[in-house]
């Protein structure tokens, strides 16, 4: 299995375009959030439904997580805490929406993959999960490690 590093070394490779680099700083956050509110969505079994919080969004987050511990301990708390706010965003947005919030997720994927493949056009290569669909994981690892190398937390 490749590093964590490795993964993000390859998906950088269709990712160098300025333009392309800025609809995805936009749109991968949004996908995900948008992931994690569909699975939020889905009805639990009943054996589920002893919390709250037990549901098919924080088993995903959970999963994820684990694919996350590969790209170290920095990526790996980042997408923790990132998860997470994208968890109480959903839990209150269900709350207050006036409309389900599956409609809300599904507005912002459409428009989110809208941005995805106009970058990937101005970029000239396809989307890096075409070839693998860990990749749709590896995106939001790769803006993670770019802000924790700006900031100087990994090198």
């Amino acid at each position: 299995m490749r590093s964590g590093q490795e993964w993000i070394a390859e998906y950088s490779e269709s990712h160098r375009n300025p333009t392309n680099k800025l609809l995805h700083w936009i749109c991968v956050p949004a996908i995900m959030w948008t992931v994690i509110a569909f699975l939020w969505s889905i009805p639990v079994p009943e054996a589920m439904q002893f919390h709250p919080w037990l549901n098919w969004a924080t088993v995903f987050v959970v999963l994820a997580q684990l694919f996350y511990l590969t790209f170290g301990f920095a990526i790996f708390l980042t997408m923790l805490i990132v998860s997470l706010l994208m968890l109480m965003f959903t839990a209150w947005l269900e709350q207050v929406a006036p409309v389900p919030l599956w409609s809300i997720a599904l507005v912002v994927f459409i428009a989110a993959w809208i941005g995805q493949f106009v970058g990937h056009h101005i970029e000239g290569k396809k989307p890096s999960f075409f070839k693998d669909l860990l990749f749709l994981l590896v995106g939001p690892a790769w803006e993670a490690n770019y802000f924790l190398r700006k900031i100087r937390i990994i090198s």
